[in-house]
């Protein structure tokens, strides 16, 4: 078969952003080391379940496929982040072709995606949220195609993903509503007399049902979790400040032009068709920005926004200025990489420390934490190995007898991960939290006879042990501050049987 220069030309177009993305978050993987979730994520895949306390299965259950394969490879890990990366952006820019654009849309809207700071943050570790951004734009993308008058049964593919979604993380069901909400606003009832929108739901909620099942067995600690959260972590915003905050997730540029491609889908003549992703896109904006919700939570919207952007910003540029315009709204939209190095790790720390004071920028967070010199996300991938190192140095200082008997206690579940993956190396034994899904996991081995412990102060363990003796410190300048000059004490004699004390007391936030 021949390909001609226009098919070529074709190719390029489609396929030259999206194998960019690919490589550059392959050859940047690295970061500043491996990331506290990551560690936990890890954990969940030795212990598969159809669910956990903070998430559903799939980021766990893909962790632990890659695990065959690779060995327990955090790197590997980020490399489906990159492929995530990549494919967002394919899908973005062959959306914005199915809104009726032309090559010009499906590039600007490419280069919002690459651009986004929050992409750049999200896809630089393994997460759920990876998936879920790409999740979202191809539900969006099927959704277009429907829209546009594809076959009906198009819903059983929107179905199959959304599922599957929804098995990756719960927001998936936001969108849903979103675009159920869009077709009633739009009177779009002929929609809802097809029998396939309706088999495509059942599809949904059967792929659901594992974890559902799971939620309702162990007395729906999700729900126990997010209440937590939202009154005692996450810093609340109001709704101003959550839509305040979405000009740094897409970048200035990005999110107006975010909102003006929202403007089109509402309003626009030429998007009639396309108006319940309109409806949809709003309807998830205005319910995370009504709750306690962190701002990038709205990032998987931005993959139906930023091709309606692409092309209403094609239509604005015609005519005959079009080149030089579409010239500057490209570099209006690119000008946001200088932000590049605050919100994915490109330099090294002091030169992050330097760049950042230069713009004027303070590290930040999302939660309700004292911050160091490094924002959160960034401090998040400090100490770990080290951490395990210095409970390492203790465990070998034990006596033999003790040695044999010892467990280690985190405080939270990047603590009890981190040992659980760096200790079996350094002759560690195994790792316990009352934190999160650990609580769930139970104490294991661990009989309270020798107990090591990260952290918290003396009164917060003499009275449940014979004995408690300091036994070193970990130090950690570019970690969270509360992981910083960590006590590690060794505690002797648990006063009560440890089902007990493990019953009295756990944490979910």
């Amino acid at each position: 078969m021949v390909v001609s220069g226009r098919d070529h030309s074709e190719l390029l177009a489609r396929w030259a952003l999206p194998l960019a993305v690919l490589a550059f978050f392959a050859a940047t993987a690295s970061g500043y080391g491996v990331f506290r979730d990551e560690l936990y994520y890890i954990a969940c895949a030795r212990h598969l379940d159809w669910g956990y306390v903070d998430h559903p299965p799939l980021v766990a259950l893909i962790a632990w496929l890659t695990r065959v394969v690779f060995g327990d490879s955090w790197l590997a890990l980020r490399m489906l982040s990159a492929v995530a990366a990549a494919g967002t952006v394919l899908l973005v820019g062959d959306m914005a072709q199915d809104l009726g654009g032309g090559r010009w849309a499906r590039l600007l809207a490419q280069v919002l995606t690459v651009t986004a700071p929050v992409y750049l943050s999200l896809f630089s570790i393994y997460s759920m949220n990876g998936f879920d951004v790409l999740i979202w734009a191809g539900l969006a993308r099927i959704a277009v195609r429907i829209l546009a008058g594809g076959d009906g049964r198009l819903w059983l593919a929107f179905g199959a993903l959304s599922g599957i979604g929804l098995e990756n993380k719960i927001d998936v069901v936001l969108l849903a509503a979103g675009l159920v909400a869009g077709l009633l606003l739009t009177r779009r009832f002929d929609v809802f007399r097809n029998r396939w929108i309706w088999l495509g739901g059942a599809v949904a909620a059967a792929l659901f049902v594992p974890h559902g099942a799971w939620q309702v067995l162990h007395g729906w600690p999700t729900q126990e979790f997010v209440a937590n959260a939202q009154r005692d972590k996450i810093t609340p915003l109001g709704p101003i400040g959550f839509v305040a905050k979405q000009f740094f997730m897409a970048g200035p540029v990005g999110f107006s032009f975010a909102l003006a491609g929202l403007g089109w889908l509402l309003a626009g003549s030429s998007a009639r068709a396309f108006r319940p992703l309109g409806w949809a896109a709003l309807t998830v904006l205005v319910v995370l920005a009504a709750s306690v919700s962190k701002p990038y939570y709205f990032a998987p919207a931005l993959t139906l926004l930023f091709p309606a952007a692409g092309v209403v910003l094609e239509t604005w540029t015609s005519g005959r200025f079009a080149r030089p315009l579409r010239a500057v709204a490209l570099l209006a939209a690119a000008s946001i990489l200088f932000a590049a190095p605050l919100v994915k790790p490109l330099l090294s720390e002091d030169a992050y420390v330097r760049y950042a004071a230069a713009l004027g920028v303070r590290p930040g967070t999302d939660e309700n934490h004292r911050i160091g010199r490094l924002p959160q996300f960034f401090a998040d991938m400090h100490g770990w190995r080290e951490l395990a190192e210095a409970v390492a140095a203790v465990n070998a200082a034990l006596p033999a007898e003790d040695r044999a008997r010892a467990c280690v206690y985190g405080r939270n579940y990047g603590e009890a991960a981190a040992i659980e993956y760096f200790g079996p190396a350094l002759g560690l034994p195994p790792a316990i939290s009352q934190h999160n899904s650990y609580w769930m996991w139970g104490p294991g081995s661990c009989t309270g006879a020798v107990v090591l412990i990260i952290g918290g102060e003396l009164a917060d363990h003499v009275d449940d042990f014979a004995s408690v003796e300091p036994a070193g410190v970990f130090r950690c300048a570019d970690c969270m501050p509360y992981e910083n000059e960590l006590t590690i004490w060794v505690a002797r004699g648990l006063n009560m049987p440890i089902a007990d004390a493990w019953n009295a007391e756990k944490h979910y936030n």
